[in-house]
């Protein structure tokens, strides 16, 4: 459990209500928007596109598996 809060430490800050979960949610989303946007930008470099791509589904599953223990933290189902 140590490891994924210092790889996720987002997703085990203190929430308190819907409202906070819902926003490191968001947050969570602008994050990976924002790099599938660069992503996007930089994949017509032909040389760039094979690590441009396996960059961009490492920060998708990044985003993903956030949101989840999100959840998770906020449900209380991790201990």
């Amino acid at each position: 459990m140590d490891m994924l809060k210092k790889y996720f430490p987002f997703s085990f800050q203190e929430k308190k209500d819907l409202v906070a979960l819902l926003i490191n949610v968001i947050i969570y989303l602008v994050v990976g928007i924002l790099a599938g946007v660069v992503i996007g930008l930089l994949s017509g470099i032909p040389v760039l596109n094979i690590i441009i791509g396996l960059v961009g589904a490492i920060v998708d599953l990044y985003v993903l598996v956030g949101i989840v223990l999100s959840c998770l933290d906020y449900f209380k189902l991790l201990k």
